[in-house]
């Protein structure tokens, strides 16, 4: 594994085989019996001795997502808190998890949630903790099995997570983590008929190909794809405050975020004064060691990914930048690209890097299709002063999760999920659980 500030390795580990990731899918199948039918309460105590666990090793695993993943620790902190957070929420899933009675005539109907079965969690590199806690979480709550593979750079909270979770007392089999390469252990999960369901973060391109995999045996999938959000404001908005938290809607984890409002459009009557209020936000974006609790923005997690996000700067008219440390490390400073056109490739894709790019509007209405002109439509943000505006907006903006006056996109208690190119299904909330069950339907007839 490669520490992203010093781009030096400072441990190895071992990939699973497809052989390995076919036994560990056994391994889960054998299990699922016994977890199915722990007593709800028994399952709902092992959750929450996992989530305390979680928490008594939370300063553990921060550091250790600081050298794997190069998160600034005040973030890793964060992440390592918000897994303990939703275990603890979906704890109470086990003895909450109900059907229904419906009325029919000549006896009863009811309903019950059933568990699938084995279930694959396929992690991105870009919040290895969180997103894991969000697949593994719920699934467990409603009684499956899970086999989790880590992005291949950043396994190394996932695997620690594994320990913690066999320390709860989750018995073996039930919570399995491969570190593994996409087209192998990721593959098998796609592949194995044993595994019931795929929850995948990643990029659309590689969710088409899991959904095009699942659908060869009708197997259930959850994908949390790509974004390319948009952060509107208007010219009665609080321009300020709207400034000032621009950055952090787009270069928290360096811009290594789905829900990265990378595009920001701007009434174009205020554009000028945005902009100057804008460029002192930008630099006073700390950029450095990411164990420096002053520390707001770590670097990329990646020479590759350094380099992929650079070539979109080529040839770009780039405002004004923040600052970044020189020498070893995969750093690159904050940047505020201006005179993009709606073709270019950094308006219309991507980026997963610290790059925002700003383009007016006249209108409303030409606000929201500038917003919504975008094949992806996972989040997004609307300022305003204007209640009514703000619903009308909000309303229209082809996107899953949009905040007002805000940037706040996750919170683990209301569902999550994209539009469009962005994904199918919704992870966190209260109706997660449902998303790892079957619905079975029972007729009684009265005599």
């Amino acid at each position: 594994m490669i520490n992203p500030t010093t781009a030096e390795a400072f441990t190895t580990v071992e990939f699973a085989s497809a052989e390995e990731t076919d036994a560990a899918i056994e391994r889960a199948h054998q299990a699922f019996g016994g977890w199915r039918d722990l007593a709800p309460g028994d399952r709902a105590t092992l959750l929450r001795r996992f989530a305390r666990l979680v928490d008594d090793h939370g300063d553990e695993l921060a550091q250790l997502e600081v050298r794997n993943s190069g998160h600034p620790i005040g973030n890793a902190r964060w992440e390592a808190g918000n897994v303990r957070d939703v275990l603890n929420f979906y704890s109470a899933t086990p003895e909450r998890l109900f059907g229904r009675q419906i009325p029919v005539a000549g006896g009863i109907d009811v309903t019950f949630r059933e568990p699938l079965g084995v279930v694959g969690v396929i992690v991105p590199w870009n919040f290895p903790m969180p997103i894991a806690g969000w697949g593994f979480a719920p699934a467990l709550a409603a009684g499956n099995c899970v086999v989790l593979k880590p992005a291949e750079w950043t396994p190394l909270t996932a695997l620690r997570l594994a320990e913690i979770a066999a320390e709860a007392g989750i018995p073996d089999g039930v919570f399995t983590v491969l570190p593994g390469e996409g087209p192998v252990v990721g593959r098998r999960l796609v592949e194995h008929p044993l595994v019931r369901k795929i929850t995948f973060t990643g990029s659309t391109r590689v969710g088409k190909m899991i959904m095009a995999g699942c659908a060869e045996q009708l197997k259930r999938c959850t994908l949390e794809l790509g974004g390319k959000s948009a952060n509107v404001i208007f010219a009665d908005a609080d321009l300020e405050r709207a400034a000032t938290a621009a950055p952090g809607a787009v270069f928290d984890n360096s811009g290594q975020d789905c829900c990265a409002r990378s595009r920001i459009l701007v009434q174009s009557s205020v554009l000028d004064r945005f902009l100057e209020l804008l460029e002192p936000a930008v630099k006073d974006v700390r950029v450095g060691d990411p164990a420096d609790p002053e520390t707001i923005m770590g670097p990329l997690t990646s020479a590759q990914h350094r380099q992929r996000v650079q070539g979109y700067l080529d040839d770009a008219d780039v405002a004004y930048t923040g600052t970044a440390p020189d020498g070893p490390g995969f750093w690159m400073p904050p940047t505020v690209i201006i005179n993009t056109s709606p073709d270019d490739r950094i308006w219309r894709e991507e980026v997963f890097g610290p790059v925002l790019a700003v383009q007016p509007f006249t209108d409303e209405a030409d606000a929201i299709r500038l917003a919504n002109d975008s094949d992806y439509g996972l989040s997004g943000s609307i300022f305003t002063r204007d209640l009514g505006r703000a619903l009308r907006v909000s309303r229209s903006v082809q996107a899953g999760n949009l905040s007002v006056n805000s940037h706040s996109s996750v919170r683990y208690w209301t569902p999550f999920g994209g539009y469009k190119q962005s994904g199918l299904g919704r992870e966190l909330g209260p109706d997660a659980a449902d998303a790892y069950t079957e619905e079975k339907n029972v007729f009684i007839a009265d005599y």
